[in-house]
């Protein structure tokens, strides 16, 4: 994670320059396009000068005309071009932004399921969508914004000291007062505005908790309760909120006031001199016009550090989700690897959490295309043996081997092809049981997920259900029963015919007689795979060709009952 303190650092947006750079060419466009706009606004005051000292006052007609057409083309064509450049931009914005989005997405396909049991939902939900639809929104509405008005205050400047440099003395003297006031509410706004951020999750991970937790709320009679924390938080929320808005109003209004006090000096020293006759009045209009106009980007600049600031912010939160480093790499340029066909080994495996010890020193073989049964008690690391045979999670000393080569030099694309993981609690999308069965893999037809339907068991609950494989599982599953929810993530794992298939308490939510049919399915849908379940139902360990029992953080392996039979 970064520290805070270079979350609220301008250097957050240099971090963007590795999405930009794909994009520079066109942005350079872009910004062409704006400086010819920010030059055809830049002539319109000088022609007001023009106008008065050269047609007016001389009474000279053609002048009037040629110089009115001067103006009314420039303007016109300015904003032609100023639209161009901005509806360009917004379509470089968001492709830049779609980048960022599945850069980030796929790197959180990256890291381990540790790291989202130990991170609040809500604020990841709060980073993945408050945070970059605050980035995107930025990015449409100001970046460009404050490229063309920093480019028109530089215009500006060299005009004004070109007209008349004492004048802009006088028009600037007071610039330090203002971006001393600037810089004092700007840093109060970025504090302020990461607080509004964390508020934010706060109150999207009650919520995602309490949703999730609905069914134990209600049977609690927990609702005042529940009622009573969303208060507290929202009221922290709000106060911080009214915080925000009270420093970015004086983030532009106190900066503001004091421009606007240079405005009067300069009327002041420039109708001195056309008392004495040492300045025309054209050039006093022209330099109010580029004054006023030097005053207005400055407001702008100044009015846009709260949408800044809240960007600045809301990448700094996505940058220390990129920052999170994946528990398991990958070795470049690894050869492909396709089936298990040899055997699985532990050597000398050791595993901690937080230093605490899970795993220590086990060595075991698992010969290819058996059933074998991991046995223990809760937390003695039965789950952790699984998560590393398919990377999940790297040892912290010693190695695995599939087929003699360690498992850290196997592309892991090829890998969880070949080695697939059912969880006890299962996770199904908001689809039908077909769309479950067959997710991520659009090449699988119906008669395939209907086959590995009824090798999972489903043969029965399908035939009871009226819409049968098109029945809509609900949000999270949630309309079938958890056995359901795992026969239907069997069939998933079935579907991929694996070379192994590592089941996490598989049939914890099944009956005795379901269990055996599951059982029997499984040999029968995979007869040459490897069959490894992690159990504590003595049905499945006794048709196991091996067992491994985890005791103490240490393997023991024997074989089982189905083995000696055969034998």
């Amino acid at each position: 994670m970064t520290p805070a303190g270079s979350v609220a650092h301008w250097r957050t947006y240099g971090r963007l320059r590795i999405f930009l750079r794909p994009y520079v060419r066109r942005l350079g466009v872009v910004i062409g396009i704006s400086l010819i706009s920010t030059g055809l606004g830049l002539v319109q005051p000088y022609l007001s000068k023009l106008l008065i000292d050269r047609a007016l006052l001389q009474k000279d007609m053609h002048a009037l005309l040629w110089i009115a057409g001067v103006l009314f083309a420039a303007t016109v064509f300015g904003y032609v071009l100023n639209i161009a450049a901005s509806y360009r931009y917004v379509q470089i914005s968001a492709a830049m932004l779609f980048d960022m989005r599945v850069a980030l997405f796929r790197h959180l396909q990256t890291l381990s399921p540790r790291f989202y049991t130990g991170f609040r939902m809500g604020d990841l939900m709060s980073r993945l969508n408050n945070d970059v639809g605050e980035v995107q929104r930025v990015s449409a509405d100001s970046l460009l914004s404050v490229l063309s008005n920093i480019m028109f205050f530089a215009g500006c400047v060299g005009m004004m000291l070109w007209l008349n440099w004492r004048l802009f003395l006088v028009s600037v003297i007071l610039v330090p007062f203002c971006v001393l006031a600037f810089r004092h509410y700007q840093r109060r706004l970025t504090a302020l505005t990461k607080q509004l951020r964390e508020r934010s999750a706060d109150l999207g991970s009650l919520f995602v908790d309490t949703i999730l937790g609905m069914r134990t709320v209600i049977s609690l009679n927990a609702g005042e309760h529940e009622a009573g924390r969303f208060r507290e938080r929202n009221d922290a929320y709000v106060r911080t909120m009214l915080r925000v808005q009270v420093a970015s109003f004086m983030t532009g209004a106190a900066p503001g006031t004091i421009l606007t006090a240079a405005t009067s000096a300069v009327f002041l020293y420039g109708g001195w001199l056309i008392l004495r006759e040492r300045m025309t009045i054209g050039t006093l209009v022209a330099f109010m016009a580029y004054h006023m106009r030097l005053l207005s980007p400055v407001q702008t600049l100044m009015g846009m550090t709260s949408g800044l600031a809240s960007a600045r912010v809301s990448l700094g939160r996505i940058f220390e989700l990129f920052d999170t480093p994946a528990e398991v790499s990958e070795i470049p340029n690894a050869p492909a690897f396709t089936r298990v066909r040899e055997s699985i080994r532990f050597e000398h495996v050791s595993k901690r959490y937080d230093r605490a010890p899970v795993l220590e020193d086990v060595n075991f073989e698992i010969p290819a295309g058996i059933f074998c049964a991991i046995l223990g008690s809760s937390g003695a690391g039965k789950s952790t043996l699984a998560d590393l045979m398919v990377r999940y999670l790297d040892p912290d000393e010693g190695r695995i081997l599939v087929d003699g080569r360690d498992i850290r030099a196997v592309p892991l694309r090829d890998l969880r092809h070949e080695a697939i993981l059912v969880d006890e609690s299962p996770y199904l999308f908001h689809d039908t049981i077909a769309a479950n069965i067959g997710f991520a893999w659009p090449e699988a037809g119906r008669a395939a997920i209907e086959n590995a339907a009824l090798a999972a068991g489903l043969e029965e609950m399908l035939e009871r259900l009226p819409r049968g494989l098109d029945t809509q599982t609900g949000e999270r599953g949630l309309a079938l029963s958890a056995g359901e929810r795992q026969r239907i993530a069997l069939a998933r794992a079935l579907l991929r015919r694996p070379s192994v298939l590592i089941l996490d308490e598989p049939t914890s939510a099944l009956d005795a007689q379901t269990e055996k049919v599951v059982a029997a399915g499984l040999r029968t849908a995979l007869p040459e795979a490897t069959l490894i379940v992690i159990t504590h139902r003595p049905a499945l360990a006794e048709i196991a060709d091996a067992i491994i029992t985890i005791e103490d953080g240490n393997a023991r392996m024997s074989y089982g009952f189905a083995s000696a039979t055969r034998a």
